[in-house]
């Protein structure tokens, strides 16, 4: 029951992803967003050359609709990395779709899980639907929190769910991530890769759920109506899929109306990756201990009631998301208040996953609820206005938003 409501999901997801929602990921002309070597820009192709192995996106994904053209040449061998970290070997550290000339004699011997379209070393394809060598093959893959699908020339050949799979090869380590970076993961082949194009989709929302408990969308998924946005922001913050796509160039928006007293649901998550910084560890009480940890550098936030020192912190420092910095580091407020707005718990999801984030304001008091955690409880912001729009940040960070809903208390 559990595989037929994901897929059911997966499918419904699918059907809402229309031509006009897909973006490139290859310019046809150079690798502007790829990273890696042994690969060649021809005649809008990307091809493999013999010292090709690993060419990634620099953006991360996890929830999306992947859609791309391959070419194989006879014995031709490649594959797909989905949630690939970004070093090591993509068919274990994230997973490897095959992409194979399975009818070519040199693998008469193939294992189940080897050919075309298999989750190599888990998840057998359905065998058959290659085109004749010198034709262009068609492939679109879905992945959709812990459900993947991979369809070729229009049949679906592998379905599966990640959860099972993980409870299947608990050693595998790729199969626990839910996020990562898309790979072309070469063997020397010459395999061409053209039209790839991908639609970022939204993680599923409660809507008729949030509905009934009184809340309103605050970002609709398709455009930016109730925000406010700096001259050129709309080049910047995109709605898309239901997703608000932001790329770090630009500044913060803000809510057109005020709130005073709300609850306010959003998931977001890092689609860019950040510089490794050092950075303080924080206790309970709110100081730094004199320690530091090696981070991604990520942040961003949201702004409660038009002020820039109360808001709520989405980055990747050790003392985790949720946390007030405007006023856990003013020395001029009580140890009570500094501890208050000090996360208890680190909830955020790694880095490219969606999190799901609740913030309650009421009077001037605060609480955060962050991947079904409590981080914030009850924190007081002394001297917070008592009505104000609310605002995305910009700190520099490229990441996305979605499922942004409002109830006034």
């Amino acid at each position: 029951m559990t595989v037929y409501r994901n897929i059911t999901m997966l499918l419904g997801c699918c059907a809402i992803a229309t031509a006009q929602e897909f973006r490139p990921l290859f310019n046809g002309k150079d690798l502007t967003g790829w990273k890696g070597q042994g690969y060649e820009v021809k005649d809008g192709m990307i091809t493999c050359t013999p010292k090709g192995s690993n060419l990634m996106t620099e953006e991360r994904f996890s929830h999306y609709i992947l859609d791309f053209e391959f070419l194989l040449p006879p014995g031709g061998n490649n594959g797909l990395g989905i949630h690939y970290p970004g070093a090591g070997d993509a068919a274990y550290v994230g997973m490897e779709l095959q992409i194979l000339d399975d009818t070519s004699d040199q693998y008469k011997d193939l294992k189940d899980y080897q050919f075309h379209g298999s989750i190599y070393t888990m998840v057998p394809a359905k065998k058959g639907h290659l085109k004749p060598l010198g034709e262009w093959n068609h492939e679109r893959v879905t992945v959709l929190g812990n459900t993947v699908k991979v369809e070729l020339n229009g049949t679906v050949i592998t379905e599966a769910n990640l959860d099972e799979l993980q409870a299947k090869f608990p050693q595998h380590q790729g199969v626990k991530r839910r996020a990562g970076h898309i790979s072309w993961c070469g063997h020397g082949d010459p395999v061409a890769f053209r039209n790839i194009k991908i639609a970022d989709l939204a993680p599923a929302a409660k809507a008729e759920e949030w509905k009934a408990q009184g809340f309103t969308p605050l970002f609709d998924g398709k455009s930016l109506a109730g925000w406010k946005l700096p001259e050129g922001g709309e080049a910047h913050w995109v709605p898309v899929n239901g997703v608000l796509k932001y790329d770090g160039r630009s500044k913060d928006i803000w809510s057109e109306k005020e709130y005073g007293d709300f609850t306010m649901k959003l998931d977001w998550r890092w689609n860019g990756v950040g510089p490794t910084q050092a950075r303080p560890v924080i206790n309970a009480q709110g100081d730094e201990t004199g320690q530091t940890l090696q981070v991604e550098e990520l942040d961003s936030g949201v702004y409660m009631r038009g002020n820039i020192n109360s808001q709520v912190n989405l980055w990747n420092w050790p003392v985790g998301s949720g946390e007030v910095y405007g006023y856990r580091t003013n020395k001029g407020l009580s140890p009570e208040v500094r501890a208050g707005v000090t996360p208890k718990e680190k909830a955020d999801r790694p880095a490219g996953e969606w999190n799901r984030m609740e913030i309650t304001m009421k009077g001037d008091r605060l609480t955060v609820i962050l991947n079904d955690k409590i981080v914030i409880d009850q924190a007081q912001l002394p001297d917070v206005p008592v009505k104000g729009p609310v605002g995305l940040q910009n700190h520099g960070s490229s990441l996305d938003f979605a499922n942004i809903w409002i109830k006034e208390l």
